[in-house]
């Protein structure tokens, strides 16, 4: 893809809460768009006359696409007609949906700035199951490994940790541990009852590609077995013979982005807990 066929565009969120929302929707949309790149302004708290007046303000110095979350009328009202002035397209995340399903549900719709992060259960399982993933990275507290929902196994540079980062965020306590040469893995592993273990794969030829990068990132000497095609392939097949002698379930992640690895590891877990009533 040569430069001249990339376009670039302003893209500002607003939203009357963190932007956590708007930010994230945003995001699931762009990546359909191979040819764009874009400068993300966040317009965060947004919920008086002059904070939309400010952002108007950069809105008018940068225009661009303007995607909101606010549920206060007023102030929606205050955004879309500056927007307008501005002539600049702008559109609401949240309130098609909400206004279909208060008309399909037959029930009032009652508006609360910042409503959808309110610190509820799922909130606070949320941080725990972060809290669990990064006391459990690479192997460490190996001691209440059964504690985990579900643990990933695999070696080096196979997305282990932000795929856990990813569950954590669902409220999903993921360990992992990894496959080293030469190194046993810990004996709790094999003796865990309570969470599902997920083995990790990934084509030997990319899986070099991607530790060579990681050297010449650390500026370290490429000339290891950690790159070598030959043991990496060793590597990946002693990986995968551990996991078919435990009857492990494996995903191969190599075409995979995380988000992708982490929704087929949430559909596993589900239906694994629905056999299990």
């Amino acid at each position: 893809m040569s430069e001249k066929s990339v376009k670039s565009f302003h893209l500002h969120l607003v939203s009357d809460s963190t932007g956590e929302t708007v930010g994230m929707v945003a995001r699931a949309c762009l990546v359909q768009f191979e040819t764009i790149q874009t400068t993300e302004h966040l317009w965060a708290m947004v919920r008086s006359k002059d904070q939309v007046e400010d952002l108007l303000t950069g809105v008018g110095e940068n225009p661009g696409f303007v995607i909101y979350t606010i549920v206060n009328e007023e102030i929606r009202n205050l955004l879309e007609e500056g927007c307008r002035k501005l002539q600049v397209p702008c559109i609401s995340v949240l309130e098609p949906i909400i206004a279909k399903l208060g008309m399909h549900l037959d029930v009032e719709v009652h508006a609360m700035p910042g409503r959808q992060h309110v610190m509820d259960a799922e909130y606070f399982s949320r941080i725990e199951a972060m809290q669990f993933v990064l006391s459990h990275d690479d192997g460490q507290s190996a001691h209440n490994l059964d504690k985990a929902d579900i643990v990933l196994l695999g070696v080096s540079r196979t997305s282990k940790t932000p795929t856990c980062i990813y569950l954590a965020n669902r409220g999903i306590k993921a360990a992992n541990i990894p496959i080293v040469p030469g190194c046993p893995l810990p004996d709790e592993l094999f003796s865990i009852t309570h969470p599902m273990i997920v083995g990790l794969t990934k084509d030997p030829k990319r899986l070099v590609e991607i530790r060579r990068q990681r050297l010449r990132l650390l500026d370290q000497d490429e000339g290891t077995d950690y790159v070598d095609l030959e043991k990496v392939s060793t590597e990946i097949n002693d990986a995968r013979r551990l996991y078919t002698k435990h009857d492990w379930p494996v995903i191969n992640v190599s075409r995979k982005s995380i988000e992708e690895t982490a929704a087929t590891i949430i559909q596993m877990y589900t239906k694994r807990r629905e056999q299990d009533g």
